[in-house]
């Protein structure tokens, strides 16, 4: 599944339009992947956010995280969530989607101007906090989408616009599923 023709920087660059029209306010969950394990991934209709586990059944938990002085689990970092145009972007085929490591792929509008840190999502019976580590690119990213992508995502353009996606945290448990609607809150 790791075969597939990168895409090129000129490609990119006439996504830019479609990645920017992306909803303000209310979109829909394209995709949700739960990771049982390092480079696994399960593809759900439908799973559970839990304030102490994340996504039920991801590994987010049982990783760990360098950032943390006691490397648990680091609850600033407990979803990872990219826009569903930016992947579509990145990874053309949909069964490629889950490769980039995200749990959630929302069609809406992720950039740190539309959801800054401390910005709530309702997501079917869920909500969830934005957080502030920055999400980025790495060699895995690169590896499975090109250097290019990776350049992309990473470039002060696609930084602003969270090409590469978000952190968040679950602030209320519940139920999600694809196609569910997601609403930004108030702050």
């Amino acid at each position: 599944m790791n075969a597939a023709p990168w895409r090129t920087t000129a490609e990119f660059e006439a996504g830019w339009d479609e990645i920017r029209r992306a909803p303000k306010d209310e979109g829909a969950i394209e995709l949700i992947v739960r990771r049982p394990a390092v480079d696994q991934r399960e593809v759900l209709a439908e799973g559970r956010l839990d304030v102490a586990e994340g996504l039920v059944g991801d590994n987010w938990r049982a990783r760990g995280s360098r950032s943390m002085p006691d490397g648990s689990a680091d609850p600033e970092m407990q979803l990872n969530v990219m826009s569903a145009r930016a992947v579509a972007l990145v990874a053309p085929a949909r069964e490629r989607w889950s490769l980039a490591g995200d749990q959630l792929f929302l069609d809406l509008d992720l950039s740190v101007a539309n959801l800054p840190a401390g910005t709530r999502l309702a997501l079917g019976e869920a909500i969830v906090e934005v957080t502030a580590p920055a999400h980025t690119g790495c060699a895995k990213f690169a590896a499975r989408f090109g250097r290019e992508a990776l350049a992309f995502v990473n470039s002060p353009a696609g930084k602003a616009l969270r090409l590469r996606g978000l952190n968040a945290r679950v602030i209320k448990s519940g139920a999600i599923r694809t196609g569910d609607r997601v609403r930004k809150l108030a702050l």
